[in-house]
Order: C-alpha cells, then sequence, then structure tokens
C-alpha cells in the first residue's frame, strides 16, 4: 500500500460525452462518419466469471474511442425490487412499513441478517432491518422459487427498456450488465430488440474454467452491496450457495441462439480463448478487437514525459530539441527510480499472493462445489486442491521483462539512455510522437496568437477537436485514432512497461486508465517531472504518482487525486489583449514543484 493510500478513478463522473466518431470536427467544419448505428451488448455468465470486469474496461475503452457508452446493471435494479410496493403483496408491503417504522424508533432487536439495531427478535428470517429488506439471500435466485425468478426476469425487462430508452434520445452504446443465464432470458431480450431499427444486438459470455480467478472473485463478491454489514464467512457461504442455485439453470450461448442468426463472442478465462460468431458490424469487430487482449497478470503502467528540452525551457511547442542540463539530471535521476519500483513491485506481488493463497487454501479445503459441472467438469476441492491452489498463486510472479517506450523524437530517446539494457527493453515508437502542431511547429503560444491570431482563438473554443492548421497538423482526436493500437497492445502485455513521452499523448494515455472524458483530456495539467503509475485492478485502474525534486535530485510521492488536476480555460481573452502565456508547469519543473 503505498503512504499517500493512492487513489481509483472508476466512476460515472468519468464518462465521456461527444462521439467523435460519430460527428468529428476539424477545424471549424464537421465530418459525418458511418458510425451512427446503435449497439446493444448483452452480457451473459454465471456470478463470479468476470463480467463487471469485462464490463468497466469495455465501457472505458469504447468511451475513449467518443462512443457515448452506458452500463445498465440489473443487479442495482434488483436490488431495489424487494422494497418496490410493486413486487410485493399488500400484507408484505405491509408488514414491511412497520418493521421500518420499529426500526426507526429503536425498538427492534439486532437485525439476523447484519447484527444492526433494527431487528424483531424472532427467529423469523424474514423479519430483518430496513435496510435488508432490499437484500437477496441465496433462496431469491432458487430456479424453483417461482415468485423470485418472475421478479428477477421483470427487473431484467425492465432495464433493457430504459437501455432502449436512452439509445433513443441519443446514446450511441448500451451494455446490458446481468447473468442472462438462460436461453429463455436472452430470447425475450432478442424478442424485443425486433422492433427497434438500426439498433444491433451482440452477447459476450464470460466463462471461466480457473478456480483460481473464480475463488478470488468469490471474495471479492462478499464486499459487493448485498453483504454490506454481513459477516464474511456467512457472506462467502451465501453467495456460493446463490452460484449453485444459478449453476442449474445456466446454459452457455450455442444452437438456440445461431439458429436466430445473433452475433456472439465468447471470453474464456479472460481471453486465453475467444470465440467469435456472426460478427459483421463495425462496432461489434471494436468490441472483439479488444477483449482479445485481455489479462489479469499483475503489472505496472508507468507514464512521465520526457526531461526538460531546450525548447521547453524558451518556451516552444513542437520541435525535435534535445535535453537541456536539467533534462539530463531528470533523465539519470528517472531510471535509478524505476530500477527500485520495479524490484518494490516485485516484492509487493509476491507478498499480495502469498495472502490471497492462505486465504483461498481455506476456502478451498473446506468448501465443496466451488464450479459448475458444465465449466469444470469431475473438480472437486479436496486438500490436494487447496496445495494446488497455493502452488499456483505463489508461482504468479512480476514477469522478467521491462519495457521501455518512447517516441522518435530525440529528447524522449535522450530520456531513455541510461536504462541498463539487460535489463530493459527499449523501443522508439512513432505512434507516441508529440502532437504534430503544422505550421506552428516552434513557435511560443504568444507567436501563435500574434501570426495566426484566428487559429489561437479557435483552439482556445475548441481544444479537443481544433486541428492545427498546415499540412500533417493534427487535434486531440487524431491524436487518440493513433494511439488506439498502442492502447490495445498495453492491455495485451503481461509485464510492467514505461511510457516516456509528451504533453499531449500522456493526457491521452491517461484519459483512457482514468476514465477521464476526452473533453477534460486537453486541459489536464501534466508538468513534467511527474511519473503516473496505472496499476490495472479488479475494480478499476489505481492510480500513484511521484513528482521529481530536483535539489533531492529524487522522487516523493504525493497524493494522486491533487495531482491529477484539470485546469478548466478562463474567459477568452479580446483581439487586443495579450494572450495568456503558459504556466510555468507547463514547460518545465521547477525546485518547488
Amino acid at each position: 500500500m503505498s503512504p499517500m493510500g493512492g487513489v481509483f478513478f472508476d466512476t460515472p463522473r468519468f464518462a465521456n460525452s461527444v462521439p467523435f466518431f460519430r460527428f468529428q470536427r476539424f477545424g471549424h467544419g464537421e465530418v459525418r462518419t458511418d458510425s451512427d448505428h446503435k449497439l446493444v451488448v448483452v452480457m451473459v455468465g454465471l456470478p463470479a466469471r468476470g463480467k463487471s470486469y469485462i464490463v468497466k474496461k469495455l465501457k472505458r475503452y469504447l468511451s475513449w474511442l467518443g462512443f457515448q457508452t452506458k452500463i445498465f446493471n440489473v443487479g442495482d435494479r434488483r436490488r431495489l425490487a424487494g422494497s418496490a410496493d410493486e413486487y410485493e403483496t399488500a400484507a408484505e408491503a405491509r408488514g414491511r412499513l412497520q418493521r421500518r417504522e420499529r426500526a426507526d424508533d429503536g425498538r427492534e432487536a439486532p437485525c439476523s441478517g447484519c447484527s444492526s439495531p433494527g431487528g424483531s427478535g424472532d427467529n423469523d428470517a424474514a423479519a430483518q432491518c430496513a435496510q435488508c429488506d432490499t437484500r437477496h439471500s441465496s433462496a431469491f435466485f432458487d430456479p424453483d422459487n417461482k415468485k423470485a425468478k418472475q421478479i428477477r426476469e421483470q427487473v431484467a425487462l425492465e432495464v433493457f427498456e430504459d437501455l432502449l430508452r436512452w439509445l433513443q434520445a441519443g446514446g450511441q452504446i448500451a451494455i446490458h450488465d446481468a447473468t442472462n443465464s438462460t436461453i429463455e432470458r436472452r430470447q425475450a431480450l432478442i424478442s424485443r430488440l425486433k422492433s427497434e431499427t438500426d439498433v444491433n444486438l451482440m452477447f459476450v459470455e464470460s466463462i471461466c474454467n480457473d478456480r483460481d480467478i473464480i475463488n478470488r472473485n468469490i471474495k471479492l463478491k462478499t464486499h459487493s452491496p448485498d453483504y454490506v454489514g454481513i459477516d464474511p464467512d456467512a457472506a462467502e457461504a451465501d453467495f456460493r450457495a446463490r452460484l449453485r442455485n444459478y449453476e442449474r439453470a445456466y446454459r452457455t450461448i450455442g444452437a438456440a441462439e445461431e439458429r436466430l442468426d445473433v452475433q456472439y463472442c465468447k471470453i474464456i478465462d479472460v481471453g486465453k480463448k475467444v470465440i467469435a460468431y456472426n460478427i459483421q458490424g463495425f462496432l461489434e469487430s471494436q468490441v472483439v478487437f479488444y477483449l482479445m487482449n485481455m489479462n489479469l497478470e499483475p503489472r505496472v503502467i508507468y507514464i512521465t514525459r520526457h526531461g526538460e528540452s531546450e525548447d521547453n525551457a524558451a518556451g516552444r511547442i513542437g520541435g525535435d530539441a534535445s535535453l537541456s542540463a536539467g533534462g539530463e539530471q531528470y533523465a539519470r535521476a528517472l531510471a535509478r527510480f524505476i530500477d527500485r519500483r520495479r524490484l518494490d513491485f516485485a516484492v509487493e506481488v509476491e507478498e499480495y499472493n502469498r495472502q490471497v493463497a492462505q486465504s483461498l487454501c481455506s476456502t478451498a479445503s473446506s468448501t465443496p462445489g466451488t464450479c459448475s459441472e458444465a465449466e469444470s467438469a469431475g473438480a472437486h476441492s479436496t486438500a490436494a486442491d487447496a496445495l494446488r491452489l497455493e502452488q499456483s498463486l505463489l508461482s504468479r510472479r512480476v514477469q522478467p521483462g521491462f519495457e521501455v517506450w518512447t517516441s522518435m523524437l530525440k529528447r524522449t530517446m535522450e530520456t531513455a539512455e541510461y536504462f541498463d539494457p539487460h535489463i530493459y527493453r527499449v523501443k522508439n515508437i512513432k505512434s507516441l510522437n508529440e502532437i504534430y502542431a503544422g505550421k506552428c511547429e516552434g513557435m511560443t503560444y504568444q507567436e501563435i496568437a500574434r501570426d495566426f491570431p484566428e487559429e489561437f482563438e479557435a483552439r482556445q473554443l475548441d481544444k479537443f477537436y481544433y486541428r492545427y492548421p498546415g499540412i500533417g497538423g493534427e487535434s486531440y482526436a487524431d491524436v487518440v485514432l493513433r494511439l488506439q493500437q498502442v492502447i490495445v497492445e498495453l492491455e495485451r502485455i503481461r509485464h510492467s512497461v514505461l511510457l516516456v513521452t509528451h504533453r499531449a499523448m500522456a493526457r491521452t494515455l491517461l484519459a483512457y486508465f482514468m476514465d477521464i472524458p476526452t473533453t477534460h483530456m486537453p486541459d489536464m495539467e501534466l508538468p513534467l517531472g511527474y511519473v503516473y503509475a496505472c496499476e490495472p485492478r479488479p475494480f478499476g485502474n489505481h492510480l500513484r504518482v511521484w513528482r521529481y525534486v530536483p535539489h533531492l535530485d529524487d522522487f516523493e510521492e504525493i497524493d494522486a487525486a491533487a495531482a491529477l488536476r484539470i485546469r478548466y480555460p478562463q474567459t477568452l481573452p479580446s483581439s487586443t489583449s495579450a494572450p495568456p502565456l503558459p504556466s510555468p508547469a507547463e514547460t518545465a519543473y521547477s525546485a518547488r514543484n
């Protein structure tokens, strides 16, 4: 754990809002592309098989590409179903309200479900506190429980209707996040979509045969909203019972869907095997291509700007200048810092795997039936399985390879010169070159405002879509497109990597990993002298930030949330006033940083 604690960014407030694939603005005009059709992605699979992990990553990727994408989670709606009057008899509703009133008056004994004040004090399992009224035990997921099954199906269809309304209002890609594990449920969704025009359907099924991953996911599930305040062991036992109920009714995608000519993709063991069927559309192909490149190996993606260049010191943009004396100092310190972090991370991973192995071994040796017959036929949890599990987890180490990627410009390649070639493989990648400023290359912002006042004003009004004038001039939208392959490669590789790049590139990369909207991307403050470390984890990317301190010639960790700032543009100055110059933090680091 970092001393500053790090920070996660995986929240609804970071959601893209402007799909540049659909309407891509270049300069002062608009170009309409052929990606105007809409897509519904319906998830399929048993609980604890990584569906939520896939959904969050897919949403983040598609949003970063510019598609309006939204997740519609059936579980969130289902948790409200137990307290909604339309799902209750009148007697049940009165009983629930009476229990809530007694809980408010403090006249209830501890709840049998969560041990909090508000229970009835008797042995009636249904007499729980008001908070527990929104929870569902494993019995709710019993396929023989007709009333509960009716509620589950109704909730799933209601969420699907919400999804369709959002698409009709202007959305582009909607993800139906649920188990959808029966043929009947999937056929109901297919039938409902037949009446919608220009909306394509695609199923994505997550299948996992890796018992280590399943058991780790089950541990994570005990922290879900269904089990707030519940003893972890009781929560795990209930979730495993729920899982067995799902396994009884589960049917994988197959002939029934193929007869209806439905598009689908199966992701097996987090991308080790991928089956794609009848994939036809552009958006669908983007989804499959991305999902083929996932992995769960522990690794860190380090992102930093190059050391200070001679052009940075002069306040000039673009160009291909060499490092200044301060930039050389940063390059040497960066190599030392990454050496330490590489070793520290290996120790952190080993310790984490040891803790997980110890936790899961006790579960594996005492809890039978952790995998379904369909997914792991003949598997039995025994003492031998527990030993195998421990050995498997402890054998997972950081991959020996550690790569350093730079652009093809001198200032990044010179920043990487101090890395030991026997340990680090250095790659020079043209796609990481700085955004090309066309006619404005090598100019200061003051010179641009003086010589190209209309261009300067246009850029201030819309930095993301604005394209620099002249042959080869680029916009941030162009940068996203050329970094698409870099992102997919970063998702594919199984070892850590350091990207030594430029300000626009660092902004674009961090916007992807931290799920920051493209509209905010050009206004992210990313000074020279900072290292941003993104570690992929089950519920999002974990960010840590270090800042170079010149007088110490070393790095110090700082608060990640404070470091990743967005500087919103000020009121555009009049044409007669002096244009604002970039802050010192944009061009060089100083001792006070």
